[in-house]
């Protein structure tokens, strides 16, 4: 294994261990104030435990080497781990909302408010920080699985600060307006009906981040092209050859591999061309893209250009 790889496992044990960190925090602010919307909270972060054991062991797969039997590599698998992660979010968002919804119609008084919102501040900021750190890293070391899970525990940073902005409501209000009218039916102080209604709005939320990771991971495992951006760097360096060296080239492929790109073109040159001047075209062509992208594997084929099957895709 690389010590690119290497290093990238290690972000994996970080974020272990502050999914672990958040779970306790969070459960102990749940068993603190019997607020079901901290237990959304909680059960959010024991998915992003699951999802960071999955990202520890998808970062040492994907830096495996190709193979006779992997001949493209073992980026592909991060995919897998996205797809895993997005599933693993709808249940939870389920799970939540089936508590909410129990909870909306048998309402428990809430306690130890103050408590329990320091202590899911505390945690929240653990997830903030590391949150920060695998997207930088990501987008730096161009790793789709450290960017996706530090983005889905920027999701439950805001989860979380949408929670206690929900719970500080209540607390606040109960001490002011003690007594509502049209909550009376329900037999407390009227403003603990907030807890499950915020709790279902988190699940709502959950249910739209599960669905985005799902579709990623389906783009990927469907060969999706790269970015138009990145596909028009391509198309200049091609075009400046055009220009400069009268060739053509059609049949332009693009795909992802998890952090790894693929590419392919058909590059038509005169016929009365070398080998070597061919050779040294595709060279040269390769070398500029690769100067543009990190981890770009390019497949070029090299046509006459006076012959019409060359034209043929």
């Amino acid at each position: 294994m690389s010590d690119q790889h290497q290093s990238l496992t290690w972000y994996g044990w970080l974020s272990i261990a502050a999914a672990i960190s958040t779970i306790a925090l969070k459960s102990y602010a749940y068993w603190l104030t019997g607020s079901v919307g901290l237990l959304s909270d909680a059960l959010e972060s024991v998915i992003n435990l699951v999802a960071a054991i999955i990202m520890l062991a998808v970062l040492t797969i994907s830096a495996r080497p190709p193979d006779d039997t992997h001949a493209y590599g073992h980026e592909k698998i991060e995919y897998f781990s996205s797809g895993a992660e997005g599933i693993m979010i709808l249940l939870a968002a389920f799970s939540i909302g089936y508590a909410a919804w129990e909870r909306l119609w048998h309402p428990l008084t809430l306690h130890q408010l103050d408590l329990g919102i320091a202590v899911s501040v505390f945690a929240s900021l653990i997830n903030l920080t590391v949150a920060r750190i695998l997207i930088g890293v990501g987008r730096r070391r161009q790793s789709i699985t450290l960017e996706a899970d530090g983005k889905h525990l920027m999701t439950d940073v805001w989860t979380t600060v949408g929670i206690l902005i929900g719970i500080a409501v209540i607390s606040v209000a109960n001490r002011f307006e003690p007594s509502l009218a049209f909550a009376k039916q329900w037999g407390l102080n009227g403003w603990e009906i907030l807890d499950p209604i915020i709790a279902i709005g988190v699940a709502l939320h959950i249910v739209w981040a599960g669905l985005q990771l799902i579709r990623r991971t389906v783009a990927g495992l469907l060969d999706a092209a790269l970015s138009p951006e990145e596909i028009a760097e391509i198309v200049a360096v091609l075009e400046a050859y055009v220009v400069s060296d009268g060739i053509a080239y059609h049949a332009l492929r693009t795909r992802y591999a998890g952090a790894r790109r693929f590419m392919s073109v058909h590059v038509l040159v005169p016929g009365g061309w070398t080998v070597q001047q061919g050779h040294d075209l595709l060279e040269s062509m390769e070398g500029r893209i690769k100067d543009k992208f990190d981890n770009i594997d390019i497949d070029t084929h090299l046509e006459p250009i006076e012959d019409s099957a060359s034209w043929e895709h």
